[in-house]
């Protein structure tokens, strides 16, 4: 007769494999449909988180349901790895995303973002070409700063009163201390002489192609929204971690009674 333990962990993979199904799906069938940089980037790691859950989901279904103690233990192994890699991600998450935010600009209703403010593991992450040429691409085909360039109600004063992302802020218009004349929300007039010494001003171009993409403060708004996502993402882990601990302790059970079960056995065995 199965153990509660057992009979768990064998629930909980045949879900896990279920859900490994569209997954996997999902990857190959935008493998064949990707058309941009984007699609193109996630396309493994779909693929490989699916084939990766089917196979531990499997290994823990046969060995919890069919008592191969060898497979169950190797489910156990991988759980117990990917509990410490968790961890040390969450660590690791905390650390690099401390530092950096946002400074508020006088008379304006959004923020100015500066590289130099975030730590030096992200900024060597944008500052490398083959990192940014991806992002920059995945901007582009995103097309963060349609939306302000379609804003036929962007006058000068509407501008600045509003509340733009920190994609937006660093990409779609140059630095305040540039001192551009604003035309629109995307298209600004260089003066005669820039005084200031801010590189992104002379990196700025009205092209819409071009913009802020390669500016300093796109980058550092980047980072501003990875750090926002990486912190959600660190708390996401956080519960997960505690569900994967209890998981792991399930399946220690399950692996004492399937080791049990075969020595019963084989004590039974002999004459």
């Amino acid at each position: 007769m199965f153990k509660v333990s057992n009979n768990l962990i064998g629930i909980l993979n045949l879900v896990t494999f279920l859900l490994s199904i569209p997954i996997l799906g999902g990857g190959i069938w935008l493998s064949h449909r990707a058309s941009t940089d984007c699609e193109k980037f996630l396309e493994k790691p779909i693929i490989a988180l699916g084939v990766f859950l089917l196979v531990v989901s499997l290994a823990g279904l046969i060995g919890a349901c069919c008592r191969v103690s060898w497979l169950l233990w190797a489910y156990l192994l991988v759980m117990f790895l990917l509990i410490v890699l968790l961890f040390c991600f969450t660590i690791f998450a905390f650390v690099v995303t401390n530092k950096g935010a946002g400074e508020v600009a006088s008379g304006r209703g959004y923020k100015e973002y500066r590289l130099g403010d975030y730590s030096n593991w992200l900024q060597n992450r944008v500052n490398s070409n083959k990192n940014w040429n991806k992002i920059r691409s995945c901007l582009q085909d995103g097309k963060v700063c349609k939306s302000l360039a379609d804003d036929a109600n962007n006058g000068f004063e509407d501008f600045y009163k509003k509340h733009l992302s920190p994609i937006q802020s660093g990409c779609c218009k140059p630095p305040s201390d540039c001192g551009f004349t604003y035309m629109s929300a995307t298209v600004w007039t260089k003066p005669a002489n820039v005084t200031s010494t801010n590189p992104d001003c002379t990196t700025w171009d009205n092209d819409a192609k071009a913009l802020c993409f390669d500016c300093k403060s796109c980058k550092a708004g980047v980072l501003d929204n990875l750090k926002r996502d990486w912190k959600k993402v660190a708390v996401v882990n956080i519960i997960f971690l505690i569900f994967l601990v209890v998981v792991y302790s399930i399946g220690c059970c399950a692996f004492r009674n399937n080791r049990d079960d075969n020595g019963y056995r084989g004590w039974k065995g002999n004459p």
